[in-house]
């Protein structure tokens, strides 16, 4: 079978909490977090370590993990205690394929013990380390493109294959087994055809092929004749039900930036996770508790009710923080950005595109002297002024 061409580096230089990114402002750390998991104990340490060394602020990123930036004074080895210490870094070797998608308040299953046991059973696998750090894992209704993922069926769960359904269907208590299969499955095809590729739809028949010895290692048969489609997670904000009749505060966090006193208030909670639209949820509240948590989020700058102006809008770091940036995303989106209904936007500095979305959306590319913004009914181009109206348009085409 031949594989496409690659067009990025060989190089898998994705950053960690280990493997700093050297940015136009300093070091920047990404720390994963399974399934967005984190505990308000841990918000505080991450928050301390961006009071202490970084810029202040902490990053929710498009695949819901946590950046720490301006990271100049940071001693690595201070900086690895605090995480291992607070248990954020739970395997060195592994820190960097920890890259579970998952939305715990979406779907009937209860995904959270499903992600940790993944969690878990990848970091257990020595062979697993060798993971690209872009390959990703999906458990339940999940808005980023995954290289596997477990969906819930009536019987159990389907596998997908980078989004397609190849018949790989498994009881709930073997999802885990599967996915770790898979894994190996993609590893090994990957290195018999001498390919560089960090996610699976890289691969030529990838989904295929893949599928087919995973279910070998499983020992079961394939049987693809009724197709399961993805399930569409949506963002969640406001009093949210939980699958198992406990309620959740969901608040979003303009741009993914969360501040010293939002970090404060959000310290205070147990559980919580962070998600792909770069929000919060306070989890396993009753609904009074969820509906006052609502109140203190508010109170502190994050929006909380459907109808805000951001959301569906996110952006890359953009200037001063990337040095490939053409433009401060951040200011002239806060500057552009009005309510409007329709597709996700996704700012960005440079052609590289960092953090878009998975599905489809309006690209707003910065070019020097303003923008081009790109949707599905083609792209137009406008100074910084006028970018606005222009991305509204293109929302609603």
């Amino acid at each position: 079978m031949s594989s496409p061409s690659v067009r990025h580096s060989d190089v898998d230089a994705c950053p960690g909490a280990l493997r700093l990114h050297a940015a136009a402002d300093g070091p920047l750390a990404r720390v994963r977090l399974p399934g967005g998991l984190l505990t308000g104990a841990q918000v505080a340490t991450l928050a301390t370590i961006a009071r202490r060394w970084g810029d202040d602020h902490l990053e929710i990123t498009s695949r819901a993990n946590a950046q720490l930036r301006a990271l100049v004074e940071a001693p690595a080895q201070a900086l690895a205690e605090a995480l291992r210490g607070c248990g954020l870094l739970p395997s060195e070797t592994h820190e960097l394929v920890r890259n579970i998608a998952a939305v715990p308040t979406a779907g009937g299953w209860e995904v959270r013990p499903l992600v940790r046991a993944l969690d878990r059973a990848v970091c257990a696998e020595p062979g697993l380390a060798g993971l690209p750090g872009r390959f990703l894992f999906a458990v339940g209704p999940a808005p980023a493109a995954a290289d596997l993922a477990a969906v819930e069926t009536a019987e159990g769960a389907a596998i997908l294959f980078a989004g397609r359904d190849e018949g790989l269907r498994v009881p709930v208590d073997a999802v885990v087994a599967a996915l770790t299969a898979g894994a190996y499955s993609f590893l090994e095809v990957r290195a018999e055809r001498s390919v560089p590729a960090w996610r699976l739809r890289e691969l030529a028949d990838g989904p295929a092929e893949v599928a087919t010895r995973t279910a070998t290692r499983l020992g079961v048969a394939l049987n693809p004749s009724s197709a399961v489609t993805p399930p569409v997670a949506t963002e969640p904000i406001g009093v949210v039900e939980q699958a198992d009749g406990r309620f959740a505060a969901a608040a979003l966090a303009p741009l993914g930036l969360l501040h010293q006193t939002q970090l404060a208030v959000l310290a205070e909670a147990g559980d919580l996770t962070v998600t792909p639209w770069r929000g919060v949820v306070v989890l396993d509240q009753g609904r009074d508790d969820a509906e006052r948590w609502l109140r203190d989020l508010a109170g502190v700058g994050l929006e909380v009710a459907p109808g805000s102006r951001w959301s569906g809008v996110t952006a890359c770091a953009g200037r001063p923080g990337c040095a490939k940036a053409l433009a401060d995303v951040r200011h002239d989106a806060d500057a552009a950005t009005t309510f409007g209904e329709g597709l996700p936007v996704h700012w960005i500095g440079c052609a590289r595109g960092c953090g878009s979305p998975a599905g489809v959306h309006v690209r707003v590319e910065a070019t020097g002297d303003g923008y081009t913004v790109t949707g599905p009914q083609g792209s137009g181009t406008a100074p910084v002024s006028g970018v606005g109206a222009l991305v509204t348009r293109a929302r609603r085409a």
